[in-house]
């Protein structure tokens, strides 16, 4: 008997392929070094309480959910406030890119895991602030209105940034809430306002993943801050080689 192969699900376009390592795409990207050569990290491979954090705006009737997210993702890392900044090369948020991040002088990435006509999610490396799943996404209420949304299911990834919640946590409700007032006044509404919603799910610490610390991104940002002085000298001698 012929054994007949699983047909691919409709939307295995809309997935990135599993993948051992993350590459960024530019290799010799000076923001690379937190990122390439990691895996990524879920919720589960995380050490912190599990939260889900979720924030939303009403944009207005005129703009349709499929068009509002087509922007988002071509525009991106336009949307953020001045406090991050985005350093993705791709011209539109496709599932599998892999790029790079700063925020809070923290230098980390994401990887694209899905995205479609109403919604696209990231998943993070290893070293992130978070082991996280982001998702972006818009739709319309029951009054007909554009609403975007940026739901988050995270754990901070070791002990250190754990300790640095409460001030994470600060942050991320000035940063997020300021895309989405970005977003929207590029689309016609200027003045919105940001619902926000934190519930912890899970109180438990994964002591089991304290170890994450070994590659916690802040650390390795400011040590590569440091090292900038002696790259440029290297460089230096060797261009006059």
């Amino acid at each position: 008997m012929t054994e007949t192969a699983a047909p691919e699900p409709r939307d295995a376009d809309n997935w990135a392929a599993n993948v051992d390592r993350l590459r960024v795409s530019d290799r010799s990207s000076k923001h690379g070094y937190s990122v390439d050569g990691r895996r990524v990290t879920g919720p589960m491979n995380g050490f912190g309480r599990l939260w889900q954090r979720t924030y939303s705006a009403a944009v207005g009737p005129v703009v349709p959910p499929e068009q509002l997210v087509a922007d988002w993702r071509l525009h991106f890392g336009e949307y953020w406030p001045p406090m991050g900044r985005f350093h993705g090369s791709v011209s539109s948020i496709q599932p599998g890119d892999v790029t790079t991040l700063t925020a809070g002088g923290v230098t980390t990435g994401i990887l694209v895991l899905y995205a479609d006509a109403t919604s696209f999610t990231f998943l993070t490396p290893e070293g992130h602030m978070f082991a996280a799943m982001i998702t972006f996404s818009a739709e319309r209420d029951d009054h007909g209105t554009t609403v975007a949304q940026i739901r988050m299911l995270l754990r901070c990834s070791d002990p250190l940034f754990e300790a640095m919640w409460p001030l994470a946590r600060r942050g991320e409700d000035l940063f997020w809430p300021g895309v989405l007032r970005n977003l929207a006044a590029a689309h016609g509404a200027p003045h919105v306002d940001v619902l926000a919603h934190t519930e912890c799910l899970d109180r438990r610490r994964l002591w089991r993943n304290w170890t994450n610390i070994r590659y916690n991104a802040g650390v390795r940002s400011i040590v590569h801050a440091l090292g900038t002085p002696f790259r440029r000298d290297r460089a230096t001698l060797r261009s006059e080689s």
